[in-house]
């Protein structure tokens, strides 16, 4: 099988060269889709291609990226952000994925790392669609938090893609293009009304963001994982609102969609902690720790959750409540996660202490 991998950018000379060298081998051709770059980011892809395109920017995403997919002329076309890479251990796997695919696979969805520890482990991945069958001329939707739905058969592969964020992107972006859409009277899909009530929520307008998120999740509409985390936000939102009753209601609320998830558990464990209700705390930080992690459900996944902030928080409780060798005894089950953390560290200093006498 053939790779075209088509990108666009804007402004990413401190990047792009860095993306670009982790994909040397595993692709076949290289289109860069240039949406009004003022700095040397089309004389760095020159480097790596002839195939350097202009789109003049318009708001929408979908609108450039399916420009740039229109240009893929192999099998399969790939999409990256210029600030996104293949890291050396997962270039392997990438290219041991491709050599055994069948022909028949239309998408791979791939797990994007978007955040990691100091030691380099997840904390933040999600399934993304990231290679398609270019016979099937696929189409992003969204002019913004753009998205392909799901076509054909689909396989998931444990392959990483790692997004390393160098500079922060313009913070209003996002707000800016939803809000335009509004006042031009055009009506927000639900995955749209679900990131816009996300956007009101990071620039600190929570009561805005409560009135879209409730909407969202009422009218029914929504994707599974995205109510999910559309509570989840509602929650930090009444919290903003000092409204802590409100919050708590905001994460039972998402178990009308799904089994509890470690996420939300952790959330409802926090919720007591602050309420210094560590019975209750240690309650559903106990059940996170029984939560079975599917990524293959596509929402985001905090891989601590499920065992290291759990064990840590648990140890904490127990600590509380005064029972200092249970609590001693979590600290070290997050410590087989996570040695040479040093919320880890100081816990043991602290128990050495406290257990000696």
């Amino acid at each position: 099988m053939t790779i075209s991998l088509c990108m666009i950018v804007r402004d990413e000379e401190d990047v792009l060269a860095r993306c670009l060298d982790s994909v040397k081998g595993l692709v076949n051709e290289i289109v860069i889709v240039d949406t009004g770059s003022k700095d040397r980011t089309k004389e760095i892809a020159y480097c790596y291609t002839s195939r350097v395109y202009d789109f003049p920017w318009i708001d929408d995403f979908a609108a450039a990226r399916n420009f740039a997919f229109s240009k893929a002329r192999m099998d399969y076309t790939m999409w990256l952000d210029a600030d996104d890479v293949i890291l050396a251990p997962d270039r392997g796997d990438f290219l041991r994925l491709i050599l055994g695919m069948s022909s028949d696979v239309d998408t791979v969805m791939m797990k994007y790392v978007s955040g990691t520890d100091g030691q380099g482990n997840p904390t933040l991945s999600y399934y993304r669609e990231r290679l398609l069958k270019t016979a099937l001329h696929p189409q992003w939707q969204g002019a913004v938090h753009e998205v392909i739905p799901p076509m054909g058969r689909i396989l998931y592969s444990d392959v990483a893609i790692t997004h390393q964020k160098v500079h922060p992107s313009d913070p209003d972006r996002n707000v800016r293009i939803f809000e335009k859409l509004l006042e031009k009277g055009q009506l927000l899909d639900p995955r749209q009304q679900f990131y816009y009530g996300r956007e009101l929520y990071y620039h600190q307008r929570y009561q805005e963001a409560v009135q879209v998120l409730d909407q969202f999740l009422s009218e029914g509409l929504g994707w599974m994982e995205n109510n999910i985390e559309a509570c989840q936000q509602l929650s930090l939102c009444y919290n903003a609102l000092h409204k802590p009753q409100k919050s708590l209601e905001a994460l039972f609320r998402s178990f009308q969609f799904d089994c509890p998830r470690a996420e939300l558990c952790c959330a409802i464990g926090h919720h007591f902690m602050e309420e210094e209700q560590y019975q209750q705390a240690i309650y559903w930080y106990e059940a996170a720790t029984r939560c079975v992690r599917n990524d293959q459900m596509g929402g985001f996944v905090l891989p601590d959750c499920y065992d290291y902030i759990p064990y840590l928080q648990l140890c904490v409780c127990y600590d509380r409540l005064g029972q200092h060798q249970t609590a001693n005894q979590y600290n070290e089950k997050a410590a087989l996660i996570k040695p040479d953390d040093p919320s880890v560290q100081q816990n043991r200093i602290y128990f050495k202490h406290i257990l000696k006498n």
